[in-house]
């Protein structure tokens, strides 16, 4: 994605189900927990760069002695400052005792992070703010242990709002207004209440305090605690918690909307957000790591039994297709396929923009991340020369010599590596031109892959959103090598709506797709219609999300996707450009076709999957109209 969009959060949990003495003696390290949650989130840090965060809990330490442990960081290369932090910490021991950091008893008795659940997260501050206080795991502290919750997840709700006031008429005073703090005192209310009905039914029976404190732990129904809280959640979400006692959960969104995977053996449960990555950590086939299923949440009692019970009823599998096409690595084995397929499936759009004429154009890819579909493209490409090729020869006939049919068999398609990345340039200077001048040598061109004036460039990319990068940059450092025509291609559709389920796409005014259908409609004379959905956004404010609709719609109804690409072209394409240029957008048909199972496609329909959605949309519309540069959630 040549556009920088902040998206998602990675997840990333280990519960060892030995004592720490067991991977000593077999992996030569008690530590080997927290090296394999190192290796997750550092396979993972594509899912977020503004934090990250890890928190250790032990198991049956005496009264007086931590067993809760932190460490998170909000600086660049926040992984390794966070694990730096925890190593020295190792390190300052073992100059003090050599040897002592051997001793597996010792560690754990006294040493933090040396304990049986390991809890990581990255984090992209989709609601905003990157401090320190809103980087993940957060906690919510008690005496009691079994009221302790530690909570990290991949999530944004877009019913805030309403929560929040549902906690102030509960009598809370909530520390801060985010969906975080919002989730964490929502199962922190549940939990307490959890915990008073069992502490009175066990004093009814005559149990001491003391006892009370084990049993609550043996006999908390977590399952409980999270369908109660969970039921007024509107948005995606993957969360997963610890509670102080030792139980551990993930839970997942009943529409499937943001990820989760799983594995587990007799030595370990592992859960994070993507499937390769537990692959690889584990050294595990790709059957034996299952995915959370919609509306599911995974249990670990402290006693180690592994319980996968539904806390809400799924809907419609509705899974994040920007996951398939962009955020999630290309190292899934069915990613990889789909996005192959992606770029294939564009096939039939490239000829026509190209003219059918193969012998003159040039295919490439910008940025890497669109290297999967640039050989999906490549193939649908072969495949349409091979059936010419065939056809050519057949209709031929005794009319071809060798050297016509080999000419047309030696035919491929014509790739070059057109655009190198070379440095992250900073934007230090302060005037616009000037900026836009450094932002013009962010790519190195290859000189000498282009005949001047005669080929074609055709270069993938995997989404487009603003396109400011395209036209400040990325336009003018292909037009030097002199094409006759430029071909953008977007192996996704036209973003044209907020995403509010976890990306950081959150108004209308950030997509280029609506730029061009607001100006198309006032070219063509219906600002009537601009004015009419805003008078219908407006009205439905103040009603209760359930009941707003996506007028939002009728901006794009009037013109074919094909109208809105031409719009957007001659909007991106920058002054002073010698070549032609035209781009070309992947259709929401084959978008379904190659993804058949992640069909959350929101932000390129207005189909929502929940109520909240549509609430968004409306609000930044008007946003938009009354010109409020704010979130819309």
């Amino acid at each position: 994605m040549t556009d920088l969009i902040k998206h998602e959060c990675g997840i990333a949990l280990i519960r060892l189900l030995k004592p720490l003495e067991y991977y000593q003696e077999k992996y030569g390290t008690w530590r080997y927990g927290l090296n394999k949650l190192y290796l997750l989130m550092e396979k993972q840090h594509n899912r977020g760069q503004d934090g990250a965060g890890v928190v250790n809990i032990k198991f049956d330490l005496k009264p007086g002695k931590p067993y809760l442990f932190r460490h998170r960081s909000n600086i660049p290369s926040s992984i390794n400052d966070v694990f730096n932090k925890i190593n020295n910490h190792f390190l300052r021991i073992e100059e003090k005792n050599p040897g002592i950091l051997e001793d597996s008893a010792y560690a754990r008795e006294n040493i933090p992070f040396a304990g049986e659940i390991l809890l990581g997260h990255l984090r992209y501050g989709t609601f905003g703010n990157t401090t320190i206080d809103h980087v993940h795991p957060v906690m919510r502290e008690n005496n009691w242990k079994s009221r302790n919750l530690v909570l990290a997840g991949n999530f944004n709700l877009t019913n805030t709002d309403e929560l929040f006031r549902k906690l102030i008429e509960l009598g809370q005073h909530p520390k801060a207004f985010s969906d975080t703090v919002t989730i964490l005192e929502k199962v922190g209310h549940f939990l307490d209440e959890e915990n008073q009905y069992l502490f009175r039914k066990y004093k009814n029976e005559g149990y001491s305090n003391r006892e009370i404190s084990d049993l609550i732990a043996k006999n908390l129904d977590v399952h409980k605690v999270l369908e109660d809280s969970s039921k007024d959640w509107d948005g995606g979400y993957t969360i997963a918690g610890i509670i102080g006692h030792g139980d551990t959960f993930v839970a997942r969104d009943p529409w499937g909307i943001r990820p989760a995977f799983f594995y587990h053996d007799d030595e370990v449960v592992i859960v994070a957000s993507e499937r390769p990555v537990i692959q690889t950590v584990m050294n595990v086939p790709i059957g034996q790591v299952k995915e959370l299923e919609p509306g599911n949440a995974l249990l670990v009692k402290k006693d180690g039994r592994i319980i996968n019970k539904m806390i809400r009823v799924p809907h419609e599998r509705l899974a994040c297709s920007f996951e398939r096409i962009y955020f999630s690595r290309g190292s899934d084995a069915d990613i990889y396929k789909e996005r192959k397929k992606l770029g294939e499936l564009l096939t039939p759009q490239i000829l026509k923009a190209i003219d059918n004429d193969l012998d003159n154009t040039v295919f490439s890819y910008i940025p890497n991340t669109a290297e999967s579909a640039f050989y999906g493209m490549i193939k649908g490409i072969e495949n349409y020369m091979l059936e010419e090729k065939t056809r050519r020869i057949i209709d031929g006939g005794d009319k071809l010599s060798q050297e016509d049919i080999t000419e047309m068999i030696a035919a491929r398609p014509r790739v070059e590596k057109i655009a190198i990345k070379d440095v992250k340039l900073r934007t230090f200077i302060s005037q616009e031109k000037a900026r836009d001048d450094l932002a013009g040598h962010v790519y190195d061109i290859t000189y000498g892959t282009i005949s001047e004036g005669v080929d074609n460039l055709v270069i993938i990319d995997d989404s487009i959103v603003r396109g400011t990068t395209l036209k400040k940059s990325i336009l003018k450092i292909l037009d030097r090598l002199s094409p006759k025509k430029i071909v953008i291609v977007s192996s996704s559709p036209q973003i044209r709506y907020p995403d509010c389920y976890g990306i950081d796409m959150t108004k209308l005014t950030d997509f280029v797709a609506f730029h061009a259908s607001i100006e198309l409609l006032k070219e063509s004379g219906r600002e009537d219609v601009i004015k009419k959905i805003y008078k219908l956004s407006k009205d439905q404010q103040n009603l209760p999300r359930e009941q707003i609709v996506n007028y939002v719609k009728e901006i794009y109804k009037p013109f074919s996707p094909e109208e809105i690409s031409a719009k957007i072209t001659s909007l991106l394409k920058p002054e002073g450009l010698k070549a032609q240029v035209e781009i070309v957008y992947q259709t929401i048909e084959n978008l379904h076709e190659a993804c058949p199972n992640h069909k959350g496609d929101w932000y390129f329909t207005g189909n929502y999957p929940t109520p909240g959605g549509n609430k968004v949309v409306n609000t930044s519309f008007v946003n938009y109209i009354e010109s409020r540069n704010e979130r819309s959630y």
